[in-house]
């Protein structure tokens, strides 16, 4: 991450109560004026970590990146530039390599199905829905205005798994969607916490969230939702079977 060139960056780190000696590891890289790493208490789930770091930072643009996941040398300095050069947009997305526990690559260029250079925010909600899934790509493939996401209400914390993409909608009603091509970052699967219980429930809340679509945005009709919710149950499918043959999930 601090590899980054070409951009003014801020990294603020978040240490949610873990025992594994992570708190003093990232102090470890406080003497780089550019890091500050906070300790927030246990409890709130992902949100409260979100909206932790997301209240410190002082930038105009925000990327989140989960412990798991890397931004790749380029994307931040690429995705604020395409920001800039269309003010009217309030979200970047990038493709994303998508790689198991050991560091295997999964998928090279995974995302971005369906999506346009450029588009509504309205136009980018619908193709996400018509693929069933998040094409924008996981927080570290993302990055949004920090007036978008305040104007949303920042991250929509009613939601489980559906957290990140639902707060990429909040985010386009208040601006366009502008499309990164370059892989931007790294997302790894993979832990004993993957169940076919929990795919399942990830295809049912997508469901919910194209409902909530479709009551918000003009151009979601009910039938995109239908045929949305059609295609995110299928994808639930071959995930499980995908899974289950790398041996990510239990039975």
């Amino acid at each position: 991450m601090l590899d980054q060139k070409g951009v003014d960056l801020e990294l603020i780190v978040a240490d949610h109560s873990s025992g594994d000696g992570t708190y003093e590891v990232a102090r470890s890289f406080e003497s780089d004026p550019r890091v500050t790493v906070l300790e927030t208490p246990a409890g709130g789930g992902a949100i409260a970590n979100w909206a932790a770091v997301t209240e410190r930072a002082r930038g105009d643009y925000l990327k989140l990146l989960p412990g798991d996941d890397t931004v790749l040398p380029g994307s931040l300095a690429r995705q604020v530039a395409l920001l800039e050069a269309h003010p009217g947009a309030s979200l970047v997305g990038g493709r994303r390599r998508i790689i198991d526990t050991k560091g295997r690559t999964i998928a090279k260029r995974r995302g971005l199905q369906g999506l346009d250079a450029v588009m509504s925010g309205g136009d980018a909600v619908r193709a996400s829905v018509l693929s069933g899934t998040n094409p924008f790509g996981e927080p570290g493939a993302v990055t949004m205005r920090r007036s978008a996401l305040e104007a949303a209400g920042g991250w929509q914390g009613q939601w489980s798994y559906a957290i990140d993409v639902a707060s990429y909608y909040g985010v386009l009603r208040h601006g366009s969607f502008v499309r990164d091509d370059e892989v931007a970052s790294t997302f790894r699967v993979g832990g004993g916490q993957w169940s076919v219980a929990l795919v399942d429930e990830q295809a049912s809340e997508m469901t919910r969230l194209f409902e909530w679509a479709g009551s918000v945005f003009d151009e979601v009709s009910d039938a995109d939702v239908a045929r949305g919710s059609a295609k995110a149950r299928s994808l639930a499918r071959q995930r499980r079977m995908v899974y289950r043959i790398l041996r990510l999930v239990k039975r």
